[in-house]
Parts: C-alpha cells; sequence; structure tokens
C-alpha cells in the first residue's frame, strides 16, 4: 500500500491505495501547527483507525502548496512510518511537458490533477479544481500544460463577505431554494453558488472558444465542485478523487 498526501491551504487529504484502489481518505487541517511528533503519531492513529496497519505503507508521496507544514510533515511521515516521501516538484516525471511561461509558477496540486485528468481521460482536457482557489487549467491532446486560469474560490469569496461587511453573518455554503432570495442567508447562498457557476460557465467557454475546441473535455474536482458539477452542463465529469488519483499516478512513474 501507499500512502499519499494532498496538503491544500485549508486541509491535508490522505488517501491509501492498494494498487489503483483507493481503500480509505482522512484529513487534517493545515493551518494548525503540529510538530514532527504529533503528525507521525496522528497519521498512524487515524491509519489504525482506518484498518491500515504502519507495515502495510510501502510509501509515499506528497504535493504541497504550504511550505511551512513540510518540515514537521516530513520529519514525523519517516519517523512513524519508516519511509521518505516522494515530494511532487521540478525534476519529477509527469508524463507532462509545462509549456507556460515560467513552468516553476505551476503549483504542484495543479500538475497532479492535470496528470490524473489527462491520464483517466485524454486530452485535450480542462481541468477544474474547486478548492481554496478555482484553478482551470487546459492540457493539449499531446501532454502539454498549455494554460492555467486563477480565480478566487468560492470559500475566500464567502469569507470576504462575511468578514469585511460589518452586518452580514457566516452562511452555509450551498445552492439556495431559488436565485430570487427575500433574506440575508439565501442572498449570499445565491450569490456565492450562482456567482461561482456564472463565472465556471464563462471561462470554460472562453477556453473552447481561443483554443478553437468547443467539444474539450472538462473535468472537475475540489470539495466545493459537486455543488457547481450538478447545475451546469459545462462540466463533463467531476471525480472526487482525481488528486488523490494523480498522486498514486506519479508514486508509480516515479517510485524508487
Amino acid at each position: 500500500m501507499i500512502l499519499v498526501i494532498d496538503v491544500g491551504n485549508t486541509n491535508i487529504t490522505f488517501g491509501v491505495y492498494d494498487g489503483d484502489t483507493l481503500v480509505t481518505t482522512f484529513r487534517m487541517m493545515s493551518k494548525l501547527t503540529h510538530t514532527s511528533d504529533e503528525y507521525g503519531m496522528n497519521i498512524r492513529q487515524l491509519l489504525m483507525l482506518n484498518g491500515v496497519l504502519r507495515e502495510q505503507i510501502e510509501g509515499a508521496i506528497v504535493a504541497s502548496v504550504v511550505p511551512n507544514v513540510m518540515h514537521s510533515l516530513m520529519g514525523g511521515i519517516v519517523r512513524y512510518l519508516g519511509t521518505r516521501p516522494l515530494i511532487v516538484g521540478a525534476g519529477m516525471k509527469t508524463g507532462l511537458r509545462i509549456v507556460t511561461e515560467n513552468p516553476k509558477e505551476i503549483g504542484p496540486d495543479r500538475i497532479v490533477d492535470a496528470v490524473a485528468a489527462y491520464e483517466k481521460y485524454g486530452g485535450p482536457v480542462l481541468v477544474l479544481d474547486f478548492g481554496t482557489a478555482t484553478t482551470y487549467d487546459y492540457v493539449t491532446a499531446d501532454g502539454c500544460f498549455a494554460a492555467g486560469i486563477t480565480a478566487p474560490g468560492i470559500r475566500i469569496s464567502a469569507k470576504a463577505l462575511w468578514e469585511d461587511t460589518a452586518k452580514l453573518p457566516m452562511v452555509e455554503i450551498r445552492k439556495p431554494a431559488s436565485i430570487l432570495a427575500q433574506e440575508t442567508i439565501s442572498s449570499m447562498q445565491a450569490g456565492l453558488v450562482y456567482g461561482q457557476i456564472g463565472q465556471t460557465e464563462y471561462i470554460v467557454n472562453m477556453v473552447k472558444k481561443e483554443t478553437g475546441i468547443p467539444d474539450m473535455k472538462v473535468v472537475a474536482t475540489g470539495g466545493l465542485g459537486r455543488i457547481i458539477a450538478d447545475e451546469t452542463e459545462q462540466i463533463d465529469v467531476y471525480d472526487s478523487s482525481l488528486t488523490l488519483d494523480g498522486l498514486r499516478i506519479l508514486y508509480g512513474k516515479n517510485r524508487r
């Protein structure tokens, strides 16, 4: 079995694969500071609670957009799981060619998603990840990471509303019964959800127009991606395990 780890701005998502099968997943908050011992013990305990023994973990791979947690996280994995993880970054075999102006600027999470989408669905493909930020990445038919668009995520927009306006409350992010809202909470929900749907449809249409590929496959992932995918015909596939699958694929390409 291998342990795959996606360190995002909000959560650290862990997945355990037995071959190509995703056995279990669990999460920790990435904004909380932990020592290497705390990371190691927590991960071991969560593995055990999910029926996985430390001795069953043969290797690990990590993609991180939060550099500050990496030293402690890596130390905890090495000490308590007995394996040194591969880290997604420069020099790793991906099967893609990054042809943007500055390839080093492309985040490891976006590379992982692009690899997974291309391997699973082929190209050309537009990969959407609804995370802390909403990203749109275009991979060509011959496997080139050609362009990427970055927009504020729906949670960032929600946080701005309730933190920067004195009278607006925190609300659950979900689609209201009607866009014709008549009170504050559903008004905010309508703006957040339908605003994200509108943004998504416009950006997808513009990518298809400028690439000249009207039938490009559109694949979405990310925690809030399901809400958006269910409300627009512009998204062909919602794949909740896309990032974890990408890490598994990269581990296979780079295993020592």
